[in-house]
């Protein structure tokens, strides 16, 4: 069933602190409404269809996609730590391609080795991001910006609202390694918009 951005922003979405090293966590939740920027007129619900790969060419990131969703607690369920180079697409999310912010997330680093998304930081603005769908379509993103936040400021509103046009949101973890924690301090987002 189609979940528009709206709906996520309903859902009580974290991005789920994972066992060991590549865990990613953000303690901050979407607004249980709304925000400012989020549009509401919604048309019946489609199915999806489902993304099944994401390529980077400037920092050679390259997976297939698997589909996460929450977990019970209502974290964001993450891609597996033990396989840092498989990247996941957030079902709850619009379709790559498909009007609104898709998500897809990404280890920076997991069994001691480098995730996909290990350089994700150093993307630069009109930089290419590449997502294959299962009808066989391509699109292609160009990279508005990146950001650097503390998950204590995740930026809910801006990556999670709902776009008039589409958008795509990569989505790794940043900064200093919290040894206590397990855990990093920071996430890295990346903002993307379709290609014309």
């Amino acid at each position: 069933m189609r979940r528009t951005a709206h709906r996520l922003l309903a859902a009580a979405v974290v991005l789920g602190a994972a066992a060991g090293l590549a865990a990613c966590g953000s303690p901050q939740e979407p607004p249980a409404t709304g925000g400012a920027t989020t549009t509401t007129a919604q048309a019946a619900p489609a199915p999806k269809v489902r993304p099944t790969e994401v390529r980077v060419p400037k920092i050679g990131a390259q997976s297939s996609l698997i589909t996460t969703g929450l977990n019970t607690d209502g974290t964001l369920e993450v891609p597996p730590v033990d396989k840092p180079m498989q990247a996941s697409w957030f079902r709850l999310s619009p379709t790559p391609g498909d009007t609104g912010p898709a998500v897809i997330l990404g280890h920076v680093d997991g069994n001691k080795e480098p995730g996909v998304f290990f350089k994700l930081r150093e993307l630069k603005a009109g930089d290419e991001v590449f997502v294959r769908r299962a009808d066989a379509k391509e699109v292609k993103f160009l990279v508005d910006h990146v950001e650097q936040v503390p998950k204590d400021q995740f930026p809910q509103d801006r990556v999670y609202s709902n776009t008039e046009k589409p958008e795509l949101r990569l989505i790794t973890c940043g900064g200093a390694f919290d040894h206590a924690e397990h855990n990093y301090k920071d996430n890295i987002v990346v903002f993307a918009k379709l290609a014309a």
